[in-house]
């Protein structure tokens, strides 16, 4: 037995590589998802050797990931900074000819896998969702050209698969053909910042005043891409702001960013929302909780989701959740959130309605969302992520 490994049944001690250019690139869900993983690893009582891989060469950016995960003082955790020319040359190239010559025993990365590395290299990735094979007119062509051909051939080169909910398992399996074996999932869930939050009143006014946020709203923050349907959001406010009180709608995200729905600011003008409608922009990481804490109701109108982690990060903040009816998030909030129907806009707007108006609707989705938050946590599912990777080595 390998003089690492411990115990009868026990498990060797691995290297285990993960990609976390991520953290630091404002990719909201994705970056999240790594973040709180490679944080939660910190804190498990594990032996295991962590190698950390960025692009990121800055010595004072890297320092503040360090801190950020809790690594600065865990000699088993080590950020390995590989420059290079674009993300294509770092799966490709740069990668690669690092791991040839300091091979890793797991590589965990998401969705692409890197090319030309030794099959000695067990592979996991993560997909979060697959919704650009069902969605395909909301991605740009170049985007779309590089999703069908390289999420294929990755999926097929990597040793494991993880979905971040039942529901993209089932997703990837169903629609990749591929053996339900090899495909495993985790659930995502919220950072300790939404979870022992406890925020001044000082401190929510000065995040008001920071994005001009007013002082009763409907919120929704995430990516502003299509399958958000966050135009159709607008189309359902605009049905019944007139009896809603004054209270505004919010959209935060980047409004000009990459893949942004024009159709939104169209919608804003077609239905006379200007005054109505306020786009704050990208959100802060250390300024959400409060944004989440502010808002009166939060809406996740999504066509397409894997998980849907905002849904968690209104409920822990106490805000009641008005989602629309897929099974992702069916999955997530079970019967803690009011579900539209997406085929109606009345339907919609009639929900939009009762949960900004209706007081003991709005208690009880209070009450069942702050239960259902309790249900998620990193810590597990950091846990049960260690746990896949150990047993790779046996396979």
């Amino acid at each position: 037995m390998n003089a690492k490994c411990y115990m009868l049944y026990a498990t060797c001690l691995m290297n285990i590589g993960i990609d976390i250019r991520l953290i630091g690139k404002k990719r909201t869900g994705d970056e999240v998802v790594i973040f709180n993983l490679v944080k939660n690893f910190a804190q498990i009582n594990t032996d295991h050797k962590f190698s950390l891989f960025t692009d990121v060469t800055d010595e004072e950016t890297l320092a503040k990931i360090s801190e950020q995960l809790g690594i600065v003082e865990k000699e088993n955790f080590e950020i390995i900074s590989l420059p290079t020319k674009n993300k294509f040359a770092w799966n490709f190239w740069t990668l690669p000819k690092y791991l040839k010559k300091n091979p890793v025993d797991v590589y965990h990365t998401q969705y692409i896998t890197p090319f030309f590395v030794s099959k000695k290299v067990k592979i996991v990735t993560i997909v979060h969702d697959i919704s650009f094979n069902f969605f395909p007119q909301f991605i740009k062509f170049s985007d779309l050209f590089f999703l069908k051909t390289l999420i294929p051939l990755s999926l097929k080169r990597a040793d494991k698969i993880v979905g971040v909910s039942q529901f993209t398992r089932d997703e990837i399996i169903k629609y990749y053909k591929i053996n339900p074996e090899k495909v495993e999932w985790i659930h995502n869930s919220i950072s300790d910042e939404f979870l022992n939050s406890n925020i001044s009143s000082e401190q929510l006014e000065n995040v008001r005043e920071k994005y001009h946020l007013p002082k009763k709203f409907i919120l929704y923050l995430g990516t502003l891409q299509p399958r958000k349907n966050v135009s159709h959001l607008v189309a359902a406010f605009a049905r019944i702001k007139d009896s809603l009180g004054g209270t505004k709608l919010v959209v935060c995200g980047n409004i000009e960013g990459h893949n942004a729905d024009s159709q939104i600011k169209k919608n804003v003008v077609k239905f006379d929302l200007e005054e109505d409608v306020v786009f704050p922009g990208f959100i802060d990481e250390q300024d959400k909780v409060a944004v989440f804490a502010l808002a009166h109701s939060f809406v996740f109108p999504s066509l397409y989701e894997g998980f849907g982690i905002p849904v968690l990060e209104a409920m822990s903040q106490g805000v009641p959740v008005l989602s629309s009816d897929i099974p992702s998030l069916k999955e997530i909030a079970e019967t803690s959130a009011l579900f539209f129907d997406l085929e109606s806009l009345d339907d919609f707007s009639k929900k939009l309605y009762d949960i900004s108006m209706d007081l003991d609707l709005r208690s009880e989705l209070i009450r069942l969302g702050k239960q259902r938050v309790s249900f998620f946590s990193w810590e597990k599912s950091a846990q049960k992520m260690l746990a896949i990777y150990e047993n790779m080595q046996h396979n």
